[in-house]
């Protein structure tokens, strides 16, 4: 897990936008590999401009630790599924909405640079997370 400020550095590290888009990518290419059998319709978030497909389990220990599993079928999306993947995967779910998303949106540069409708599927994943963890507690 990946604190909200160490997102927040990692993204100003880039002076331009074609760099952190770059990077967003790069994000995206190292989620690991979503099985197969989970793409089905039940995993799909509603919303979402691209396909995106989430499932989440909370793990036993005390602190109740969500983890997320997602894919996309674009590449742009991919990269939003890692740095949402990176901030709330290993939380406890009791925590999860305490995550400062959308904040964290506009400081890494997103919410000037995604259009309107991946905007909406952005937060459309960070209700399925918020709700995923909401219904595992």
């Amino acid at each position: 897990m990946i604190t909200v400020e160490e997102l927040i550095e990692d993204f100003a590290e880039f002076e331009d936008w074609q760099d952190r888009y770059r990077y967003l990518l790069e994000m995206g290419d190292d989620l690991p590999d979503y099985p197969e059998e989970e793409k089905t319709d039940t995993n799909l978030v509603q919303g979402c401009q691209s396909r995106v497909w989430m499932t989440a389990d909370v793990d036993d220990s005390p602190a109740q630790k969500l983890h997320l599993q997602a894919d996309s079928d674009s590449a742009i999306v991919k990269g939003l599924i890692a740095i949402l993947v990176a901030l709330y995967d290993d939380r406890p779910a009791r925590e999860v909405n305490e995550v400062p998303i959308e904040s964290v949106f506009q400081q890494i540069g997103l919410g000037q640079r995604l259009s309107p409708q991946r905007s909406n599927g952005f937060y459309a994943m960070v209700n399925r997370i918020r709700d995923l963890a909401a219904n595992r507690r």
